[in-house]
């Protein structure tokens, strides 16, 4: 649906919408800021999870015997190829 802005009801209609959009933005930035205060971490976990660290482990211990190719590896741990390439270049942390 097009907004015809060259209109007064058009800017209007328009400007609500704009209006509303930037209301929930500041709902949203207000509602995140109340919730790190109130000690919540935010953002994605950093690193593997304990089962993808073992899974990332097991992939570099078979690709090394070097019988496998990089598709069979994935198939047989049910991986895509790029996480099987992450894992690849996955470091341990000690």
């Amino acid at each position: 649906m097009a907004i015809d802005t060259t209109t007064a009801q058009g800017r209007l209609v328009f400007n609500l919408f704009a209006s509303l959009a930037e209301f929930e933005r500041d709902m949203i930035r207000e509602r995140t800021k109340a919730g790190l205060a109130a000690g919540r971490i935010g953002g994605r976990p950093k690193g593997l999870s304990a089962e993808a660290q073992t899974k990332a482990r097991a992939v570099k211990s078979i690709h090394a015997l070097k019988t496998h190719t990089i598709l069979e590896i994935g198939q047989l741990f049910r991986l895509s190829r790029a996480t099987v390439y992450r894992y690849l270049v996955w470091q341990e942390v000690k």
